[in-house]
């Protein structure tokens, strides 16, 4: 027996804020395009080339922008193309790797320059360079600001909340009725607790609940009538991210629990507007470098100061450059987005006794992840089984299942 099933869903897989993200980033390039037009002209009518330079400098970073900006309009204008087989979220990590690419040249010309000033060394009018500098770099730091909506954004890394709150109960169809199981641990010890979805229905008095941890671990739980529900007697050691096998009689059922945790810059980064917000601390982190050889040079008469804060400034723009292309690519490149969601995946759909025999990740767009997977079982079961099991991960957006049965497990 074969069988297959995809979850019935629209195919709109943009983050959360797109439209958010979207107009910040048109407002920074308004921001950017007039201090581009003030620094050209005002460089042209008072005869100061610097001037015009870093509004030439300017329309580079606006040029980024309206990159970002345009993948945000035309993903959210076309999330429900049918032509676009998985939507339009990936849009973003499209731009963000193009984004990614422009870094990278700019930091190669600005490593060109460096290392020419390095050979060549050209007098420089501090009175005037500086001035210009700060105001390149309050622009930027206003720019940062729109950018995050006034949040601070952290470009790596991954942060566990430690709170342990938990999604809401996991219900259970069983023979008797429907079941919800929670582990409650308002001010006690955390224990499971059985009840029943109607509060007069009577509760079975032949339920054993089993969990089954990542590493295979089990541990059955007693259970005790505290009138009204059911009550673990034993305490549930943490952490509680493991598969429930709940049996009465001659039924099972599988449910899974885990601990909430969020990756910063992971399956739900927006990695369009990281590049943009790459782009201006790229920016701001030259102005700072350029600021600094400025007035070292101007106070100490050290030049060289100057290009050897252009070479900073390679380094940390080369970095993030790196950094972009590498997530970007992977997430362009289907590559699994998430190895832990791999497990809780595996470990949700064997707790039952069944095999995955094929399993694939991948990202559709921040927040979002597509599965396809085909179950070997030698109990006769659809796919809306395996369904509902996974049910419980709010990142699978697009789910698609193949059940075999096989009597060789």
């Amino acid at each position: 027996m074969t069988g297959t099933y995809s979850s019935v869903h629209d195919h709109v897989f943009l983050g959360e804020g797109h439209e958010q993200n979207e107009s910040r980033t048109w407002m920074v390039i308004g921001l950017c395009s007039f201090m581009m037009i003030a620094e050209i002209v005002g460089g042209l009518l008072l005869g100061s080339i610097a001037l015009v330079a870093d509004g030439l400098h300017m329309s580079t970073h606006a040029g980024a922008l309206l990159l970002a900006a345009l993948a945000y309009s035309y993903a959210r204008r076309h999330a429900e193309d049918p032509r676009f087989t998985f939507g339009t979220g990936k849009l973003g990590d499209l731009a963000g790797f193009a984004s990614a690419i422009v870094l990278a040249m700019i930091a190669a010309l600005i490593g060109y320059e460096a290392i020419s000033r390095f050979i060549a060394p050209v007098p420089i009018s501090f009175d005037q360079a500086i001035p210009i500098a700060v105001l390149g770099l309050i622009v930027n730091v206003a720019s940062v600001f729109l950018l995050s909506g006034g949040k601070h954004h952290h470009g790596h890394g991954h942060q566990l909340f430690h709170d342990h709150h938990y999604e809401d109960a996991r219900r259970i169809e069983s023979s008797g009725g429907v079941l919800l199981l929670e582990i409650f641990e308002e001010g006690v010890p955390p224990r499971f607790r059985l009840s029943s979805e109607r509060d007069r229905k009577p509760l079975p008095d032949d339920v054993t609940i089993e969990t089954v941890r990542p590493g295979g671990a089990r541990q059955i739980f007693p259970m005790v009538d505290r009138g009204g529900y059911l009550e673990s007697i034993d305490d549930v050691p943490e952490p509680h991210a493991f598969t429930v096998l709940v049996r009465q009689g001659m039924d099972a059922h599988s449910v899974a629990f885990e601990e909430h945790h969020e990756a910063h810059g992971g399956l739900h980064r927006d990695n369009n507007m990281r590049a943009a917000i790459a782009h201006v601390l790229a920016d701001t982190a030259v102005s700072v470098l350029v600021i600094v050889g400025l007035l070292l040079g101007r106070i100490l008469g050290w030049v060289w100061m100057d290009p050897a804060a252009g070479m900073c400034g390679v380094v940390v723009i080369a970095a993030w450059s790196y950094g972009l292309v590498r997530d970007t690519g992977a997430i362009l490149l289907d590559m699994n987005p998430d190895r832990e969601m791999e497990r809780r995946v595996r470990a949700t759909i064997e707790a039952g006794g069944d095999r995955l025999t094929d399993l694939h990740l991948w990202r559709l767009g921040p927040g979002h992840m597509g599965a396809i997977l085909s179950v070997s079982t030698a109990n006769r079961k659809e796919p809306e089984h395996y369904r509902r099991l996974l049910s419980r991960f709010a990142v699978l957006s697009h789910v698609t299942v193949e059940v075999e049965e096989s009597w060789n497990l």
